[in-house]
């Protein structure tokens, strides 16, 4: 006889596993950002932690050129605070919070256009607070002797999504 569990009381973090990946330099950062991009989709969220120099832009920008081949610029947003690029499918909005003074200007940058619509890749999320939505694949960048380590923290749906990256 089975036994059914009632996890309501679990909170979402508690569902999450962890996905480790060795980043040697730079281009095994860019590398990787190309290969989690044909994983991605309108209407997801990556939110990328770290510490600064760690490799949040450079994996961003091995993902946007995988999914956006004519882009061949892809600038940190530290000072624009946001990034837009069209991709055949999507539009892929990149943005950079380190320098946001209070959570709600971000919708001063569209960021509802882009949770809904296009492809978000968000640095320095915890700039949000509470205004982050469900569901975002939550990647830390951390250093690693001379290189760096992604830590992947999946969603029962991301580890699905994401069981043969």
């Amino acid at each position: 006889m089975s036994q059914l569990y009632d996890c309501t009381h679990m909170s979402p973090e508690a569902l999450k596993t962890e996905m480790a990946f060795d980043l040697k330099n730079d281009a095994a950062t860019r590398a990787f950002g190309a290969r989690l991009s044909a994983y991605l989709n309108a209407g997801d969220t990556l939110c990328l932690t770290g510490d600064l120099g760690a490799g949040k832009t450079t994996l961003s920008r091995g993902l946007i050129r995988s999914l956006s081949p004519k882009t061949t610029e892809v600038p940190s947003p530290t000072y624009t605070l946001l990034q837009t690029y069209s991709a055949p499918d999507f539009d892929i909005w990149h943005f950079d919070l380190y320098r946001l003074k209070t959570p709600s200007e971000i919708w001063e940058l569209g960021m509802e256009d882009a949770i809904y619509d296009g492809l978000t890749l968000i640095e320095w999320p915890e700039q949000m607070g509470n205004l982050l939505p469900d569901g975002t694949l939550d990647i830390d960048i951390r250093f690693a002797g001379a290189g760096r380590k992604a830590l992947l923290s999946l969603t029962p749906a991301w580890k699905a999504r994401l069981h043969d990256l």
